[in-house]
């Protein structure tokens, strides 16, 4: 038998999972984050947790929303479409973190949990899943780096099966693709959604344990890098790479599709966007410089385990 459904213990583990992972960047940064507490007209509500020009991170928000609504929206109903229509009750942990320096790269986590029940009258089961992931989008990349970020959402993904992380990393590789530019965003992670298949309790485990291994993940390349001098050169490139992540959020990321769609908190869903940020016409980097290393060694996909 199976076990049932528990919202509230998802939503208490996002709580703590925000609490934890934000003690951990005002230790590296040495400012606290300010806290933002919010309802929604619609129904729910969440907590934003956000850091601007601090020592470290120049914007990092680390954000907790819990929505109910009539409708999925298109966005959540997309890959099942037999869903759309019902009403929901969606909640998740959502963070990106823009460092100052260019050697430090952004980095963006997911962990979500959606149920869609029936309409009235009907005898259907509601309908559940869960979804996320990590990624991380250098501007001057260092191979132990990508390295160490692919190794810890490895171990993540390991006590759940020998499956998961090269089926998981491949969708990430695949998502997090601006088709427009045919290059991908950065050097990948993982990712899934829509996922039920362990049944509740370890589909819940599963991404609890992508969750819980985001500081392991992230925090010692930040701190490897952190006291790397840079210049102007670095600064501009930063910027202007900046402007891959606002494109791919704004035109295909689904998380950030959804919380519009569904009449979510507006400053929330947009303070994933980098703070300072430029766009240059037809731009290509010099060869056999830092940056041309970033397209031709970084933005390709490769095993990095």
């Amino acid at each position: 038998m199976q076990a049932p459904v528990d919202a509230n213990a998802v939503r208490a583990w996002l709580l703590t999972l925000q609490s934890s992972i934000v003690s951990g960047l005002e230790g590296l940064d040495g400012q606290p984050f300010l806290t933002d507490q919010w309802e929604r007209p619609g129904g729910g509500g969440g907590l934003s947790r956000v850091i601007e020009n601090g020592g470290v991170l120049e914007r990092g928000g680390v954000l907790f929303s819990h929505v109910t609504g009539p409708a999925l929206p298109p966005t959540a109903s997309a890959q099942r479409p037999a869903l759309a229509g019902r009403p929901f009750e969606a909640m998740g942990v959502s963070l990106v973190l823009h460092p100052r320096s260019p050697y430090i790269p952004t980095v963006h986590l997911n962990v979500r949990f959606f149920v869609a029940y029936p309409g009235a009258g009907s005898a259907d089961a509601p309908v559940w899943w869960f979804g996320g992931g990590m990624d991380l989008t250098p501007y001057y990349g260092f191979d132990e780096d990508a390295t160490h970020f692919h190794q810890q959402c490895q171990a993540a993904l390991a006590p759940f099966g020998p499956d998961f992380h090269p089926r998981f990393k491949r969708w990430c590789d695949e998502y997090f693709f601006l088709k427009h530019r045919n290059e991908p965003r950065g050097v990948g992670g993982v990712f899934f959604d829509d996922f039920s298949e362990l049944g509740f309790e370890q589909s819940f485990a599963l991404t609890r344990s992508v969750g819980e291994r985001f500081l392991p993940a992230w925090l010692p390349i930040a701190q490897r890098r952190r006291d790397h001098a840079w210049g102007e050169r670095e600064r501009d490139f930063q910027c202007y790479r900046r402007g891959r992540y606002v494109e791919f959020n704004l035109v295909f990321d689904r998380g950030t599709l959804f919380g519009l769609q569904s009449g979510g908190r507006t400053e929330s869903i947009l303070c994933s966007m980098p703070p300072v940020v430029n766009w240059r016409y037809n731009w290509q980097p010099e060869p056999d410089t830092p940056e041309a290393r970033l397209y031709s060694h970084f933005l390709q996909a490769r095993d990095w385990v």
